[in-house]
């Protein structure tokens, strides 16, 4: 073998053992996350927003990879005048599930999810509220894990990151707009 083989095989092997050859943490299947409630950089209706009932809009997600055993959703909005805006936390959602329209806003759910404080100071869905102006971007990060996480309700998005380092299995992003 030349030394070129060499290093060709040694940046393969390094590709393979980051997961940089493929998506999605390694994983050749497509982890997707969708909603009814608006379509990808589409428009958020109304409802969602704090120009009205304020309500989460429905989630769903498929091929989530094998040996997930929970999820978490983070949704911010990284064109806030004051830098990200996270929105929404909420995690240990078991598998098999998704969010309906209108997820209560208590810190702990009955399927065993758990949510956390946004930045307006709140628990559970915050929606778009951007100033006047250019329509805002609207990130919902969904997160499988390798595991259920040992964090109390009514963490922040800062104490959830930590929680899941070394346990994302793959993530999928939907993204919506909204502006007045």
């Amino acid at each position: 073998m030349t030394n070129k083989s060499i290093a060709l095989a040694i940046i393969l092997l390094v590709l393979i053992a980051t997961g940089s050859l493929w998506p999605q943490g390694g994983h050749a299947m497509s982890f997707t996350i969708k909603s009814t409630s608006f379509s990808e950089g589409g428009t958020i209706p109304k409802q969602y927003t704090c120009d009205a009932a304020d309500t989460s809009p429905a989630l769903s997600w498929a091929d989530a990879p094998q040996g997930t055993k929970s999820f978490a959703l983070i949704a911010d909005d990284p064109d806030a005048p004051v830098g990200t805006w996270t929105h929404w936390i909420i995690w240990n959602i078991p598998p098999g599930q998704a969010l309906p329209e209108g997820v209560a806003k208590t810190d702990s759910l009955s399927d065993g999810s758990r949510q956390g404080r946004n930045d307006f100071k709140r628990i559970g869905y915050g929606g778009p509220c951007p100033p006047p102006g250019k329509p805002h971007r609207y990130f919902f990060r969904l997160y499988a894990l390798s595991t259920n996480l040992d964090l109390k309700p009514g963490a922040t998005r800062a104490e959830l990151e930590r929680a899941m380092k070394g346990h994302v299995l793959a993530h999928a992003e939907l993204m919506g707009r909204y502006g007045r």
